[in-house]
């Protein structure tokens, strides 16, 4: 079952729910947006094929880049990998989906575009997949409300304790 605004609101002032910073307004009816962090990692050409395997790892093909007010501009085709803002903190018993914003979708950016499902238990900043599908160069701001996450009640309870889990700035 999908979380309305006040559910949402009744799990943070229950603190089951954690948000930070949280910016009550940007609660909607079934989501919150969520801004992009001052820190994305671009990935550098390879000379060779990379393997898809469960030790792949992101980190040794990118490189990380501090934004400033001057943001970054990505080109046509290209994907980078950014960050909330946000750190959220779920209980047991609700889990979520993060995703692109429409008004942002329209214009050919898409947010989060592989993994969109975040186990219950998590307490993360969450790393997003950013892909520029148009024809247009678009501009990442950081502090921008790029992306939306749904949270879902669970039948049962469970905790993330993945290879992911506790990821932050300065720790993805």
């Amino acid at each position: 079952m999908i979380l309305t605004r006040d559910e949402i609101l009744a799990e943070i002032t229950a603190g089951r729910i954690g948000i930070e910073p949280f910016e009550a307004d940007a609660i909607g009816p079934a989501s919150i947006d969520l801004r992009l962090g001052s820190e994305i990692r671009i990935f550098s050409p390879m000379p060779q094929v990379i393997p898809i395997k469960v030790d792949s790892d992101f980190r040794e093909m990118t490189y990380r880049l501090e934004l400033e007010d001057k943001g970054y501009v990505i080109k046509p085709g290209e994907l980078v990998l950014g960050m909330t803002l946000e750190r959220i903190t779920l209980p047991g018993d609700i889990a979520g989906w993060l995703g692109s914003r429409s008004r942002f979708a329209r214009l050919g950016l898409m947010v989060h575009i592989s993994a969109p499902f975040m186990q219950p238990g998590i307490s993360n900043n969450q790393v997003l997949e950013i892909l520029n599908t148009g024809p247009n160069y678009l501009k990442l701001i950081p502090g921008e409300r790029i992306c939306q996450f749904v949270f879902e009640r669970c039948e049962g309870s469970a905790i993330y304790e993945g290879r992911f889990a506790g990821q932050h700035k300065g720790k993805w």
